[in-house]
């Protein structure tokens, strides 16, 4: 009993037994006379796979077994942002979360993030996850602010055999935050450049009267100007959350949240010609330049969602668990997009912008539940935790959009806007398209531990269907796949912290791409992976380093070939992806008053089959080969600067290429962000809780360009912001 006690808790708990009396051998022996005193067992409870993290090093996470693991213990690369760095340095998307995490690409749209889009080991359209349940549209259309949230964790690797259908390069879970076992009270204000305003706060407590009831209210809400003339982004949300207790054995935990965004953001493409390098005769197009119209420029975004995770102890070997969760997402936008530039009939310069309007709206809806059955069992030397689950996901999504040409040009020398009748233009339909997809997966994993050994296999099988209903024509599609997928590995732990580890995952998704007339469906596009790394994370000092090496291949990836004759993309299931790679990271505490986060990234690409023979051999746009970053904060305990704490940090973006076929590159560029917090405790004990902090980002006001896709997709960076946040916590 006492064994199955120890594998409990011993992982994330510190269990501290106090015994007098006889349980004290001699010492009780010399006074028989007197009677035994027991003390109480006292557990101390560490940190959580799903909660807080104490400072910038988690040392355990769900994300990569589903269970409350030690990541010393996961043979895999799991990467966790905690609530304290994201507050350290003012992130305002998950995307900007990860900037300091090696092998993501984040926010490659630069200053457009409109949806969290990532690059995670050279592929991109990175799924999200919130609190271990898909969150989103496969396209990410979805976005949450980072406020909301108690942590962001990276699985980097082919993740199916837990999670179904994913991007081979990984996914990223996102952490509400949930109900304290404490008190928690906190209020923020912040003003900053851009006429940047916001408010947030954070209250949990025990609901009144109750022992077994406990709540989380968190909201927050911004307004601000954008990079480009006359957009703009508003925003609000809140999360209610409700932990209802009854026993030790037994929780539930209800979690909701809406999100309304009636003003989203901004989204546009630039040319090459005018961001890489400069229009002839004219130079380079402002990072401010507006393409669009401001009477008629419209994005809104409103997203809910409630949900509940339950869990049960039923005895010492089995606990069940079932997570559930319903979604709405629903926006509207509208928007001139840049098209090509022309000649100006006086000056014979490609200063002139060609729009096109473009717009629509789109709405998913999406219910998923996962079920699962833990068992914690001994087998001789070897102790095992099983895990057993059923997962289901099912979306539905209503995609009408249009375009038309027939609106003015634009002057990069001398741009106007207005005197256009939007109410009379029509957007010809381009797409109108209900789409229903579905999918239920069988998953089962033993993770065994045999001394410093920890072993862990798991294989799943998932069923999926998609059905598309082409509303303008008659190109409905049906695609039934059923895949296998499965993973192994093992790692280590040395008494010293250091703990070596290899492991193997596969991953598939379903290819949602119309095959041409007489074409079978496409069958669904796979991964596998081998890596092999190396982990130190010791007990008695808060700190964690990773190093990494991965060997990953994507086959059957479909790509379209144009054909002039048909005067449409003709697609082929011919295209192969191989990327290998090197990820170091080092983040935690150095000592009391010093905390470090450091990465580095390398990254060989390579299209290795493609019906585009051109770019065959070559390395994928928007890919850099290296990535860097450092970030340090200092706390002042004494002297004149007692109260004050210094951070600063550097990003390196490497050079990438402009497109498959290599003809152009991106420049690389590196960009320092900087804080400076004071906590007025050093002046008056009375204020001990609040703060003031001024975050800067992009230091030096960099212009640089973030990626480009191709020749006619490119991306200006987000230059610099100023942030002051004024906190009051009590």
């Amino acid at each position: 009993m006492l064994h199955l006690f120890k594998r409990r808790y011993f992982s994330s708990s510190a269990v501290l037994l106090v015994m007098a009396g006889s349980a004290l051998g001699s010492a009780a022996s010399a006074q028989d006379s007197e009677p035994a005193t027991v003390l109480e067992q006292i557990t101390v409870r560490g940190e959580k796979g799903d909660g807080p993290v104490d400072g910038y090093a988690a040392k355990q996470s769900k994300a990569g077994t589903k269970t409350d693991t030690p990541l010393i213990k996961t043979p895999q690369s799991v990467a966790v942002v905690s609530k304290q760095q994201m507050q350290d340095m003012d992130v305002q998307s998950v995307a900007e979360s990860l900037r300091y995490t090696p092998g993501v690409i984040t926010e490659y749209r630069g200053a457009s993030n409109l949806n969290d889009e990532m690059f995670v080991r050279g592929f991109y359209y990175v799924p999200r996850y919130l609190d271990g349940l898909f969150f989103g549209s496969g396209l990410s259309y979805s976005k949450l602010n980072p406020d909301l949230l108690e942590r962001v964790e990276l699985l980097s690797g082919p993740s199916s055999v837990l999670y179904g259908q994913a991007n081979p390069g990984g996914l990223v879970n996102m952490v509400s935050k949930k109900p304290t076992d404490t008190p928690l009270h906190e209020v923020e204000l912040t003003a900053g450049s851009r006429d940047h305003v916001g408010a947030s706060f954070d209250v949990s407590d025990k609901v009144p009267a109750s022992d077994s009831l406990s709540y989380r209210l968190v909201g927050t809400g911004l307004t601000t100007q954008l990079q480009e003339d006359f957009t703009k982004q508003r925003a609000f949300a809140i999360a209610p959350s409700v932990t209802w207790a009854p026993s030790d054995q037994t929780t539930l935990t209800i979690l909701g949240g809406y999100q309304n965004e009636p003003h989203a953001g901004f989204r546009n493409f630039l040319d090459a010609a005018g961001t890489v390098t400069p229009i002839a005769g004219y130079g380079y197009v402002p990072r401010d330049f507006f393409v669009s119209d401001p009477d008629y420029e419209r994005f809104t975004r409103e997203q809910a969602w409630i949900g509940y995770e339950f869990e049960h102890e039923i005895n010492d070997t089995f606990t069940v668990r079932q997570n559930a969760r319903y979604q709405s997402t629903q926006y509207e936008q509208n928007t001139l997009v840049w098209g090509y530039t022309s000649p100006d009939p006086v000056t014979g310069f490609n200063t002139i912008v060609n729009r096109v309007a473009s717009g629509g709206t789109d709405k998913v809806d999406q219910f998923v539940i996962d079920n699962q059955l833990q068992a914690d069992f001994d087998t001789g030397a070897a102790q095992h935790t099983l895990l057993a689950g059923l997962d289901y996901r099912d979306v539905s999504r209503e995609y009408r959009w249009g375009r038309n040409w027939a609106v003015p040009t634009i002057d990069l020398t001398n741009p106007r806007y207005g005197g256009i009748d939007y109410d009379a233009l029509v957007l010809n339909p381009s797409s109108r398209e209900d789409t229903k997809a579905k999918q239920a997966g069988l998953y089962l994993q033993d993770q065994i531990e045999i001394g410093n050994f920890n072993l862990s296999a798991g294989g799943r099988y998932d069923w999926a269907k998609t059905d598309i209903d082409d509303l303008l024509g008659s190109n409905d599609q049906t695609y039934t796949d059923n895949a296998f997928t499965w993973r192994a590995g093992t790692i280590y732990t040395f008494d010293n912290g250091i703990a070596p580890y290899v492991s193997y995952s596969t991953s598939f998704e379903p290819s949602l791409t119309a095959p041409g007339v007489g074409q079978d469906a496409f069958k669904p596009t796979t991964a596998e992976q081998v890596e092999v790394g190396v982990k130190y994370a010791p007990e008695n000092r808060n700190i964690v380093l990773t190093a990494a090496y991965y060997d990953l291949t994507q086959n059957d990836v479909v790509l379209g070939k144009w054909d002039s004759s048909l005067g449409q993309s003709v697609y082929s299931q011919i295209g192969k992806i191989h990327n290998r790679g090197l990820e170091l990271s080092a983040r935690g505490e150095v000592n009391e008053n010093l905390s470090l986060i450091a990465s580095y990234a390398y990254l060989d690409s390579e299209i290795v089959d493609s019906v585009e023979t051109d770019t065959l051999g070559k390395m994928p746009a928007r890919v850099p080969r290296h990535q860097a970053a450092l970030w340090a904060t200092h706390a002042f305990a004494s002297g004149p600067l007692n109260g004050f704490t210094a951070g600063a940090g550097v990003r390196y973006i490497g050079k990438s290429w402009g497109d498959d076929q290599n003809r152009f590159s991106v420049d690389a560029t590196a960009l320092v962000d900087a804080s400076l917090s004071y906590d007025f405790a050093a002046v008056n004990p009375d204020w001990n809780g609040t703060s003031l902090k001024i975050n800067v980002k992009n230091l030096a006001n960099k212009t640089f360009v973030a990626s480009c896709a191709n020749s006619t997709a490119c991306f200006y960076g987000e230059g610099r912001t100023v942030t002051a946040t004024l906190k009051r916590t009590w």
